[in-house]
C-alpha cells in the first residue's frame, strides 16, 4: 500500500533537474516530475499529480489509455493530439487549454511542434463518489 500523498505547502520546484521518464509506454522526449502521489494502480486507488514535458517534435505512435480518471491543462507551448505513426497530422491545441478524461478513453497520439509543459493529475474514484 502506498503512503499517504504529503502536505506541501508552496515548496520551490526545480524545472530544470528531477525529470524522469514516464515509463515504457512514453518515446524519448516526454519526461515527467510527479509532484505528490499515493496512487497504487494495482489497488485502483489513490491519485498522483505531476508535470509532463514533451520536447519539440517528440511524438507518441500508439494511443493511451488509462483505468483512471485524467485532468490535463496544457500550461505552456503547443500539442497535437491524433498524428500519425510518423508524428504528422492532428489538432494542434495552445497553451491554456484543458482536457478531462474518464477511465477506458482512448486518447492521442501526441507531438508538440515547439514543446510543451502539462499538468495532469490521475485518480481513481473513489466508492459512493457517484450514483
Amino acid at each position: 500500500m502506498s503512503q499517504p500523498k504529503p502536505h506541501l505547502e508552496f515548496v520551490g520546484v526545480d524545472m530544470k533537474a528531477g525529470w524522469e521518464s514516464p515509463g515504457s509506454n512514453y518515446p524519448p522526449g516526454f519526461s515527467q516530475k510527479v509532484l505528490a502521489s499515493d496512487i497504487d494502480e494495482v489497488a485502483k486507488r489513490g491519485s498522483r499529480t505531476r508535470l509532463l514535458r514533451i520536447e519539440p517534435g517528440a511524438y507518441s505512435t500508439e494511443p493511451f489509455v488509462h483505468d483512471h480518471w485524467e485532468e490535463v491543462f496544457l500550461v505552456q507551448g503547443d500539442l497535437v493530439v491524433g498524428n500519425d505513426a510518423k508524428g504528422s497530422g492532428g489538432k494542434s491545441a495552445q497553451a491554456f487549454t484543458y482536457a478531462c478524461r474518464p477511465p477506458g478513453v482512448r486518447h492521442g497520439p501526441f507531438t508538440t511542434r515547439g514543446g510543451c509543459l502539462l499538468y495532469e493529475i490521475h485518480y481513481y474514484e473513489t466508492s459512493g463518489k457517484r450514483g
